[in-house]
């Protein structure tokens, strides 16, 4: 599972416009190269359609959000839906603030995704306007264990049927749902969350997987939460004493620049519920 989807990136090698935020931009876009597709990362108004038209998928990433950006986004996400493009937002501390989490909802309402990625915080926002966060990172409370995961594969599974939407739930255990079909995922290793940006890095990771695998969104996304984890395992094993969390951000993105569409359907550690 997941060889195919993998290796439909590298044969199709999409372009991906990316409106993200300012502190994980350069990451971002070198996440999508290591992967085999193309970035464009584009956020005046002025030029956003025009970019999308040209671009297969749209990542919208609400981490650094502003007024200017905040029209860029829809205007980019309605360009998309009317192209049939697939959309993934990444509504980074959605619960934060006020403006955060309006901006979130309004994208909700206004633009159709394909894939919404965030911590349990952020989509129990989405999913319900309650729920905490603590800063862009999951509360204690909200956490995803393996004592409320069939709790939490429930939620995931409610909210993506009454959006759409494909629903991947970022954490120690990530989850991604539809409405049928779950994939609990156990990739990854504890130092990533010291980086800032995996999960961004992952939206974006997402938004290549999902635009090379049109109409197999939950495995395509699946696929692509698989191999940031796996990829993170493999980063931590070259660490060295003398190494910390600026190399293993970029042995991650070199993990998934030299990893192949077979490395990820052998280390790829899920079930499906």
């Amino acid at each position: 599972m997941f060889k195919t989807e993998f290796e439909n990136v590298r044969t199709k090698c999409p372009l991906i416009h990316n409106i993200t935020n300012y502190v994980t931009v350069n990451d971002c876009a070198n996440m999508v190269l290591a992967c085999g597709a193309s970035p464009i990362m584009a956020d005046d108004a002025a030029e956003v359609e025009d970019i999308t038209t040209i671009c297969g998928g749209l990542n919208i990433n609400i981490g650094t959000l502003n007024s200017r950006t905040i029209t860029s986004m829809l205007l980019a996400g309605k360009k998309a839906n009317a192209l049939g493009h697939p959309v993934v937002l990444d509504p980074v501390g959605a619960g934060a603030s006020k403006l955060r989490t309006d901006t979130a909802f309004r994208l909700l309402r206004e633009v159709k995704f394909t894939v919404i990625r965030g911590n349990i915080s952020e989509v129990k926002t989405l999913a319900s306007g309650a729920g905490t966060t603590k800063g862009v990172d999951a509360d204690v409370a909200d956490k995803v264990t393996e004592e409320n995961l069939d709790a939490a594969v429930a939620f995931a599974k409610k909210f993506a049927a009454e959006t759409g939407a494909v629903v991947a739930i970022t954490g120690a255990i990530d989850i991604v749902a539809d409405g049928e079909k779950a994939y609990c995922i156990r990739n990854g290793h504890p130092m990533m969350s010291s980086i800032t940006g995996t999960g961004c890095q992952l939206s974006a990771l997402t938004a290549a997987f999902v635009t090379a695998n049109p109409g197999h969104a939950l495995d395509a996304a699946a696929a692509a939460v698989c191999a940031m984890g796996l990829a993170g395992e493999i980063a931590h094993k070259r660490l060295t004493a003398l190494d910390g969390n600026s190399s293993y951000r970029n042995y991650i993105i070199d993990a998934i620049y030299n990893m192949t569409p077979e490395q990820l359907e052998k280390g790829a550690n899920y079930e499906v519920r």
